[in-house]
């Protein structure tokens, strides 16, 4: 048995953080490295920002209320996080800008105002643009 392929008694040869992989019917399975997943967090937010897909944000309105602008093009599954980082979204609101998708199905701007809110929007489609995951 060499790299790559499964050896007798269930040993195997991939490399180290590799899955394997279907290659479908009548194809044989294949290792491939992981993809990484998940939401890349960035540092704390004090002012306007754009967002991008796959990101997570820590939002501080301690000082002043502020947009954070959803992605300009987004795809089906696209996603941002944002979590109320000082508790602070009751006195100094959130708004989460809409690029021109809507959100929830609406033409219109989200403003947050729940302190210590902390959601995720995805993207379906331009009908009913960003969603919330949870309610």
């Amino acid at each position: 048995t060499s790299q790559g392929e499964i050896g007798v008694g269930g040993a195997n040869y991939g490399t180290d953080g590799q899955v394997m992989t279907s290659g479908g019917a009548g194809a044989a399975p294949a290792w491939e490295d992981a993809s990484a997943g998940g939401t890349a967090w960035q540092a704390i937010k004090t002012g306007a920002t754009t967002m991008t897909s796959g990101q997570g944000y820590f939002v501080n309105t301690t000082d002043s209320a502020f947009t954070m602008t959803l992605p300009s093009s987004p795809s089906l599954g696209d996603f941002v996080q944002i979590i109320d980082y000082a508790g602070t979204f009751d006195s100094n609101t959130c708004t989460i800008g809409r690029a021109s998708q809507p959100i929830q199905g609406a033409a219109a701007d989200m403003t947050v105002t729940t302190e210590r809110a902390a959601f995720t929007l995805v993207y379906v489609d331009s009908t009913h643009g960003w969603l919330l995951t949870n309610k």
